[in-house]
């Protein structure tokens, strides 16, 4: 990481936090602008900046006050250094905080990423040969920058911390984890990211005084736990999810979704899900929050 200028110092109260990203295409900006948002930034990428002042006006329209925002800009823009300047200079005046990131590759690396990808460069032609025209572009745009970094040799989740770290912000809790009961009869939840089917398990449904009840109910959860194959199936999900959570959370996730099924998703998945909430909650010392999507439908 090189500064190619004096750092500043994180924003405090005042005006608007902006954050502009800008460098090489495959060198990580969309990847900045994710660990960007994670932490609360309004992400826009490729906005022309001196759009961003009707921007805020119109989303304050709205009702929706923007304080943090991070730009991507590229050469897509077809923004010139002296422009880039003078754009600077214009939001600087009408009261935004700006600090300006750019991204570096070698070409060997991002040669591979493209590789990888199976994208085009943006400025069409050969790989190699728009990486080269795209750097004589940003030159000047580089040098305006507050910090550089070289993301060469860098895994995304590396990236991400990097950035974090150079703008000296904070991850606000860590990883925040969503536990969802579902019923399989109305559809696996889009949003899920670990999906959990819990339908070999004793099945309260079939019990007449257990049947009307729910998984969040006493009865029904004692049912469920204490059978002999949830507590084996139990003592495996909490050593399989202690150590997959773990590893999210290396990567840099700050959000997963841990979806449990049922047939009907009233009874075997909100008693699991509850029971890996607390789990989590109590144990692993992260962040919960329950939904139990189906709990409420029947037939």
């Amino acid at each position: 990481m090189k500064k190619s200028r004096g750092s500043r110092p994180a924003v405090s109260g005042g005006g608007y936090d902006c954050v502009i990203v800008t460098g090489l295409s495959g060198a990580g900006k969309s990847v900045a602008l994710r660990a960007l948002e994670d932490l609360g930034y309004f992400c826009i990428d490729n906005l022309p900046l001196p759009l961003l002042p009707s921007l805020i006006r119109f989303y304050r329209g709205w009702g929706q006050r923007l304080r943090r925002i991070a730009l991507g800009v590229d050469v897509r823009t077809g923004l010139p250094a002296r422009e880039f300047r003078r754009s600077l200079e214009n939001l600087r005046r009408e009261g935004f905080q700006l600090r300006v990131l750019f991204l570096d590759s070698d070409n060997t690396t991002l040669l591979r990423r493209f590789s990888e990808t199976r994208r085009r460069h943006p400025l069409g032609g050969t790989i190699l040969g728009g990486l080269r025209r795209e750097r004589r572009l940003l030159r000047d745009i580089k040098m305006l920058a507050d910090w550089q970094i070289d993301t060469s040799r860098l895994a995304p989740s590396e990236v991400k911390e990097i950035v974090v770290q150079t703008l000296g912000l904070r991850h606000p809790q860590g990883m925040t984890v969503q536990v969802m009961s579902f019923g399989y009869k109305y559809g696996i939840p889009l949003d899920a990211d670990l999906v959990w089917d819990v339908r070999f398990l004793p099945n309260p449904n079939y019990v007449p005084q257990l049947r009307a009840r729910t998984g969040k109910d006493n009865p029904v959860s004692r049912y469920v736990l204490r059978d002999p194959t949830t507590q084996k199936f139990m003592a495996h999900l909490r050593q399989m999810m202690e150590f997959l959570l773990e590893r999210f959370v290396l990567e840099g996730k700050s959000y997963l979704t841990v979806s449990v099924g049922c047939t009907g998703g009233r009874h075997r998945s909100v008693a699991v899900a509850e029971a890996l909430a607390d789990f989590i909650r109590t144990h692993l010392k992260m962040p919960v929050r329950v939904q139990h999507r189906d709990i409420a439908r029947r037939g």
